[in-house]
């Protein structure tokens, strides 16, 4: 199984993403010893469960240093089946509003994603009792760059950073199973045009039953 490497790129949406000396030292940041390794052994079985079916799965993970793992939800893990993804962005984890907000797809990820097929939400985070969901849909442009590398999610206004938000999508899972890495990164409003590293949804795709 192979854990896709950590990739930033500058985005191909209306507005600039950033300087290239950023998002060099960015995508430095993601290119650390063992970050294969470390996530692959954050999955223990104390770390995912099951809600309702096999395939309806939550995954919480503790943050390191240099590699910041996020939250996310998606309701069902078998390859080619149809599911709802929900990655979470969490008032820890991020220090400002959001302007823009980029989910860099990983690059063996042979999904076809159109921006119908994707929301920017006020989420409600789920757990033992309850499920996650998106609580209320934030006004918001979605493009998809040519190549299907890069989500960037253009809101109306800026995002506060006071409540859990999320991306949610609804898509088909891919074909080839094992590990999906997506880098979320975000413009905070100000005079400084690039986007920051918020951190990265790990994602495991699986055999189908």
């Amino acid at each position: 199984m192979m854990l896709p490497n950590p990739r930033l790129q500058q985005s191909s949406g209306r507005r600039a993403l950033g300087s290239r000396p950023v998002l060099l030292a960015a995508a430095a940041s993601l290119a650390i010893g063992g970050l294969g390794a470390a996530a692959i052994d954050a999955i223990t079985p104390g770390s995912a469960w099951a809600q309702g079916t096999p395939g309806l799965v939550e995954f919480r993970w503790d943050n390191s240093k240099d590699y910041r793992r996020l939250y996310f939800f998606i309701t069902d893990t078998a390859r080619l089946k149809r599911s709802e993804y929900y990655l979470l962005l969490r008032p820890k984890d991020r220090k400002t509003a959001i302007l823009k907000l980029s989910v860099v797809v990983p690059q063996n990820f042979d999904v076809k994603i159109s921006p119908q097929d994707v929301q920017l939400c006020y989420m409600k985070e789920g757990g033992m009792m309850s499920r996650t969901g998106c609580k209320e849909k934030i006004p918001a442009t979605v493009e998809i760059s040519k190549d299907g590398r890069s989500i960037d999610i253009f809101p109306d206004r800026p995002v506060p950073d006071n409540r859990t938000i999320g991306v949610y999508m609804n898509i088909f899972n891919p074909f080839n199973i094992g590990m999906y890495q997506f880098n979320a990164l975000a413009q905070a409003p100000g005079d400084v045009p690039f986007a920051g590293y918020l951190g990265s949804w790990l994602i495991q795709i699986d055999p189908t039953n």
